[in-house]
């Protein structure tokens, strides 16, 4: 006789770990708040929200799993899919509105930012499905990403902030630092460029070693 699986408790089902993951969607929930606040009007230091919050959840994304080991007898039964969704949330869509925020809103940029995001929702999904085949027998543990992770673009957000500093993004009727083109009619940032890299190199085959 087939069994069924009782009903999942959402609020009981939570481990410490998945508790910090959705501090990590909490993060890029709000630097999309602040981008869109930026956006209506509110020139004020609040964008450098959109800078900092990026940074905490790449450090919590970094905790959640050293605490997931430490609770290794309490298996969460949600906490993979929980990790994707929130790092899509904060490395995936959060980057791209930050980059659109900040001036790169050129038909041919929003084709690259949403390629961007696009790359990064295939990427977590090919891990979700191959992760049991990279595990070391051993050890249990992955042993190493296949293309780039996700949060690696904390380092398009870093970079970001260094030119929204020096004044060389296109907010407040600055030029965007690379310039601005036509093609075929419609305007293009070279700039816009490095989220169509980052994104090809997150669906690429090449072998990171696991931090």
């Amino acid at each position: 006789m087939q069994t069924t699986q009782p009903p999942l408790s959402m609020i009981r089902s939570y481990t410490w770990a998945d508790l910090l993951t959705l501090g990590n969607a909490s993060c890029g929930t709000v630097t999309i708040f602040a981008c869109l606040s930026y956006l209506a009007g509110d020139q004020s230091r609040w964008l450098w929200t959109a800078f900092v919050l990026p940074l905490v959840a790449f450090v919590i994304d970094s905790l959640d799993g050293y605490v997931a080991r430490l609770n290794a007898g309490k298996q969460s039964r949600i906490g993979a899919d929980l990790d994707s969704l929130a790092d899509i949330v904060s490395f995936g869509v959060a980057p791209a509105v930050l980059g659109y925020t900040l001036g790169l809103r050129g038909l041919w940029d929003t084709v690259f930012l949403t390629y961007f995001v696009c790359c990064g929702i295939s990427r977590l999904a090919r891990f979700n499905v191959t992760a049991e085949t990279l595990k070391n027998v051993a050890t249990g543990k992955v042993k190493y990403f296949e293309g780039l992770p996700i949060p690696t673009s904390i380092v398009l957000v870093l970079i970001m902030a260094l030119l929204f500093w020096l004044d060389l993004t296109g907010h407040a009727g600055h030029i965007f630092w690379g310039g601005s083109y036509k093609v075929l009619h419609r305007d293009f940032h070279p700039f816009s460029l490095l989220f169509a890299v980052s994104g090809s190199l997150m669906i690429s085959t090449i072998k990171v070693p696991k931090w």
